[in-house]
């Protein structure tokens, strides 16, 4: 019989609020204007993005989850994890293949998904509670920028950072976060992270530019956020999504751009934009790394790399890196 899962919501409603205000007060005024990628995943975002991971020009998921269904046994022996959290969980499913292979191994004890949309994690407890019965499932709304603090603690874990998320940090907000994310581990717990790698402009930008136009519906969602949640007034067709490969830095650049002269009103951080044609909002970024870059930053932030792993093709790699 499945345990009931617990969740815990560290996500204020009206800090959450004031922290779209603040981002949106620093960001649009910026030059370039940017908005951080976090507010692109609200319910409606995280269905789009579930939708994205299912596109055949997003290779990112697949060769991700080729990696875990070859490895998992590997990873879960060589992380000797009692307990995973995941970061950015969302629907939890190429997790399951790392659950199922720690419940086969029969030493996970406990299952911690964290993320920022509480309906998402809610359904995706229930799921995995379900399915592992013997594994404690205690779920956390919350922004792994913010709450690293706040993950669950005892016994030996494994954080797993998956999807290549990562890469849609700043080099310095990356800086950041691995120093943070070390701060808050124990000697032999250790991190999973998911890199995508660096490779060809053209299968880069068809990954970010679907035949489907989904990825662009899911860029576009932040302005949608702003208009619900502020009282904004973003013509959504008065935008395009634009996204190209920035080889200096080695990432994909995802923005919208103004189509017209206009206006935008956002009463909710009493703010008045007025856009130009062809003017711009940076969206996301996201970075496409190399092993040896990789491993330089999780050593400077006090972790060592352990093992790595790569699909076939040497798209996408997966780094275990342990806290000493």
């Amino acid at each position: 019989m499945s345990r009931d899962p617990v969740v815990s919501v560290l996500l204020d409603p009206d800090r959450i609020g004031d922290s779209l205000v603040d981002d949106v007060r620093r960001g649009l005024v910026a030059h370039p204007r940017r908005l951080p990628p976090k507010w692109l995943y609200d319910d409606v975002g995280s269905v789009l993005f579930d939708r994205i991971t299912r596109l055949p020009e997003y290779y990112p998921f697949v060769r991700e989850h080729a990696i875990l269904a070859e490895h998992a046994a590997e990873i879960v022996t060589a992380s000797g994890a009692t307990t995973l959290v995941e970061l950015g969980s969302g629907t939890s499913e190429k997790t399951r293949i790392l659950l199922d292979a720690f419940t086969a191994d029969g030493q996970l004890e406990r299952f911690a998904p964290v993320d920022v949309s509480e309906a998402t994690l809610r359904t995706a407890a229930d799921r995995i509670a379900e399915r592992y019965p013997e594994v404690e499932v205690a779920a956390v709304v919350g922004d792994f920028t913010l709450h690293l603090a706040h993950l669950p603690r005892g016994g030996r874990r494994m954080v797993a950072f998956l999807g290549g998320t990562i890469g849609n940090l700043y080099q310095e907000e990356r800086r950041a976060f691995l120093g943070a994310l070390a701060d808050t581990l124990e000697p032999g717990d250790s991190l999973l992270l998911g890199t995508d790698l660096v490779k060809s402009a053209d299968r880069l930008i068809a990954a970010y530019d679907d035949s489907e136009g989904v990825t662009a519906e899911f860029v576009l969602n932040v302005l949608r956020v702003l208009n619900h949640e502020l009282g904004a007034d973003f013509d959504l067709d008065s935008f395009a999504y634009v996204p190209f490969w920035d080889p200096h830095m080695e990432r994909m650049d995802l923005r919208v751009r103004s189509e017209v002269p206009q206006r935008v009103s956002i009463p909710g951080a009493d703010l008045v934009l007025d856009l130009a044609v062809g003017e711009e909002i940076r969206v996301e970024i996201s970075t496409k790394f190399r092993v040896s870059k990789i491993a330089a930053e999780l050593e400077a932030a006090g972790l060592s790399v352990t093992r790595v792993w790569t699909d076939e093709d040497a798209d996408f790699a997966l780094t275990l890196a342990t806290k000493a």
